[in-house]
């Protein structure tokens, strides 16, 4: 079992200011070629973001991007690359490392290293809404392949799910189920925000949604 426990609003807002430094910077570099909305998803938006004491990975934050390129000017491989790239010029002055690059999202972390520990990190997700609200993301495919694909169905309709947990007075109890599902959780590939999903769903589905 892990300790993860809630991070204070005082702890995680330096912080999402430093990443909204990083993204405006972003949206700037690239503003020639597309330009891209933003949004703090899952926990990163409902002052939910969680930090295991024990470990040396410190806290996270989920971020899509969403890239505006209506006439498919770019590939899948293209419009990652090139955000890919834009962060790595701009984040190491902000103190984290370069992007690492995996399945569904980038991920910048920032390590004391004098202490051997992740001090945060951020994982962005570029993502493409569809208008029925349902969303498809870049995938890397290794080695070196890129292709839109399809979210899972985990991903549907969170902003309507959140409501009725909160309308059928749950959203206390789903918080301390999203802790257990966090400290339960053995897959350290799994992400935040696909727990997030998982407890999500799980508690809708429990109580009648």
């Amino acid at each position: 079992m892990h300790d993860f426990q809630y991070v204070t609003k005082k702890e995680a807002a330096p912080v999402k200011e430093e990443l909204l430094d990083i993204i405006h910077e972003v949206q700037n570099i690239l503003r020639e070629k597309f330009t891209f909305r933003y949004d703090f998803i899952g926990s990163s938006s409902r002052n939910m973001i969680t930090e295991d004491k024990k470990s040396n990975i410190g806290f996270d934050f989920d971020v899509d991007l969403e890239v505006n390129d209506e006439d498919e000017e770019y590939s899948a491989k293209e419009i990652r690359t090139l955000i890919r790239n834009a962060i790595d010029r701009v984040a190491p002055k902000y103190g984290y490392n370069h992007c690492e690059d995996s399945t569904r999202v980038l991920t910048i972390k920032k390590v004391d290293k004098k202490r051997c520990r992740i001090v945060h990190s951020c994982d962005f997700a570029i993502v493409n809404t569809y208008e029925d609200g349902k969303q498809e993301y870049i995938r890397f495919n290794k080695p070196k392949n890129y292709t839109w694909e399809k979210q899972g169905n985990a991903f549907d309709y969170w902003a309507e799910k959140i409501e009725f947990l909160k309308e059928s007075k749950l959203w206390n109890d789903f918080r301390d189920y999203y802790i257990y599902k966090k400290n339960s959780n053995t897959n350290p590939d799994k992400h935040s925000r696909s727990i997030f999903a998982e407890a999500l769903n799980e508690m809708c589905d429990k109580n009648g949604y």
